[in-house]
């Protein structure tokens, strides 16, 4: 299967996942079952890249709970400032670290958390996604998932390797994922093929971890009730 279709294929499947009715979790691993049967080399790779990673403990020492979170200050879609002890004012903050705008795990897991905006704000939580892509790609990010909360650009994933949770991908990943008709290089802005791994943090107002969710393997996530009760207890 060639770029053209194998991509057409995905975002097909995407779509599809991100708008079935069932939990989160259903919903990844139904498109994940979708790249296998479509592309089973390219879900072999990611299996090899995950137990890599795994062996290796990436991400293990990022912060854990009853630590501080590390402050930020990072420009958002529209190119504002912000800091994560401004959003602490508000209250305690899921902090979500993808991939980016082109992961389709990223997206059905973004969709996911727009959806449930109104309870992670009637619980006085609040959700912030950090993602390396350049600021254009952010906003297209946002929109298509409806999000009401900010995406962030870290840049050369300047934030996540601060935390521990950016890794490199070996050549062989690189021709995969471009032959998904992913351009990583250019959304971006540079050549190193860093991606981080997709985490989540609830932080408290006081900004120590209440809760975290790190995992090498990009096709999970954390739940979104997990977060919201982590989210309630952070108060």
């Amino acid at each position: 299967m060639n770029a053209k279709p194998l991509a057409e294929a995905l975002e097909e499947a995407f779509v599809r996942c991100r708008d079935m009715d069932a939990s989160l979790a259903e919903r990844l691993q139904a498109f994940a079952d979708t790249v296998t049967r479509l592309e089973p080399e390219f879900q072999d790779a990611v299996d090899r890249l995950i137990g890599r990673l795994k062996a290796h403990s990436v991400g293990q020492n990022a912060p854990r709970p009853g630590e501080p979170m590390p402050p930020f200050v990072l420009p958002d879609e529209t190119g504002r400032l912000v800091t994560l002890d401004e959003l602490l004012q508000e209250g305690p903050v899921a902090v979500t670290f993808h991939r980016g705008h082109w992961c389709p795990y990223c997206r059905i897991n973004t969709a996911a958390l727009a959806r449930a905006q109104g309870q992670i704000r009637a619980e006085g939580g609040q959700v912030v996604a950090i993602m390396p892509d350049r600021q254009h790609y952010a906003l297209e990010f946002k929109e298509e998932a409806g999000a009401r909360f900010p995406i962030l650009l870290d840049m050369d994933n300047g934030y996540a390797l601060s935390l521990n949770l950016a890794f490199w991908i070996d050549e062989a990943m690189e021709r995969l994922i471009a032959s998904a008709g992913w351009n990583v290089p250019a959304y971006q802005g540079n050549k190193s093929w860093m991606l981080p791994v997709p985490a989540t943090f609830v932080v408290c107002s006081d900004g120590e971890v209440e809760a975290r969710f790190v995992d090498p393997d990009y096709r999970k996530r954390m739940a979104v009730d997990d977060l919201i009760a982590a989210l309630k207890a952070a108060h």
